[in-house]
């Protein structure tokens, strides 16, 4: 069975917690489930399990991550049941995200890693993959997030990316200036699932927020927690620095929601907002 269904802007603000909807490649769409569709049900986009939260009213709503490589077009989350199976049907559209130019010193071997650089970036590029791919039911609802450093908010998830002239993948996240050995803390509750120090991101943390929803803070000159951490908002995760591929002090804020890379504005309510 295939289902019609409009994102309702009324399900994202207002008396609601929870996100803010944009329906473009790196975006949000938020769908309200079937009334009459048991406890049981999943969802999925593709091969991933999609987020499905509860609101006041004991409404149910899937709130889906649009992958940023994902063509404008016709799509549709698949409903799971104990009823069969049934499609929710929504439409993606374009949008044109800019380009940045970043210039670090010549031999920087952040801009072009030699052969162990790149196996190196292999593994823990594996290791992360891991976790985005995770889909655990440790938080029930879709949680309140604030901003996890003072800072100002730069529209910086999507950008074309070019070191020095060279062509990079796209830039998967929010970048926040701040001053060295600011307190960085978590945006939202969760479970510190994975620290490391890595050759790109330099000091991250990732934290699990339940069901498919993750957030990797990054560029840390120094972590606090460690795997296992069960941590509410606000408790600091560690400071900021410019560890990794990084070209001042500043906090890098990713967002993945049924690993689809997501823009990390549209997870802050509008209260939450500067």
């Amino acid at each position: 069975m295939r289902l019609a269904v409009l994102a309702m802007a009324s399900f994202c603000c207002g008396a609601f917690a929870g996100p803010q909807q944009s329906v473009v490649p790196g975006g949000i769409v938020i769908l309200p489930l079937p009334a009459d569709l048991p406890t049981n049900v999943t969802a999925h986009f593709g091969e991933s399990l999609v987020f499905i939260d509860k609101v006041p009213n004991g409404a149910r709503r899937v709130i889906l991550g649009i992958p940023l490589a994902a063509e404008p077009g016709a799509a549709s989350v698949t409903l799971e049941s104990s009823k069969g199976k049934q499609t929710l049907d929504f439409t993606i559209t374009g949008k044109s995200y800019t380009e940045q130019h970043i210039t670090l010193p010549a031999g920087d071997k952040h801009v072009n890693p030699g052969p162990e650089e790149l196996a190196r970036y292999a593994r823990e590029a594996k290791e992360q993959q891991t976790v985005y791919k995770t889909f655990s039911e440790n938080e029930a609802d879709w949680p309140d997030f604030v901003i996890p450093t003072p800072g100002k908010l730069t529209e910086t998830f999507g950008l074309k990316r070019f070191f020095n002239g060279e062509a990079r993948a796209p830039h998967l996240g929010m970048d926040i200036p701040a001053p060295e050995g600011q307190a960085v803390m978590a945006p939202a509750k969760g479970i510190v699932v994975q620290t490391g120090d890595y050759f790109f991101n330099g000091r991250t943390v990732m934290i699990d927020h339940g069901q498919g929803l993750i957030s990797m803070l990054c560029h840390l000159s120094k972590i606090t927690v460690k795997a296992g951490d069960r941590i509410k908002q606000g408790d600091v995760i560690g400071l900021v620095g410019h560890t990794g591929r990084a070209t001042g002090p500043h906090l890098h804020w990713t967002v993945s929601l049924n690993n689809a890379r997501i823009d990390p504005l549209l997870v802050l309510t509008p209260a939450s907002t500067p």
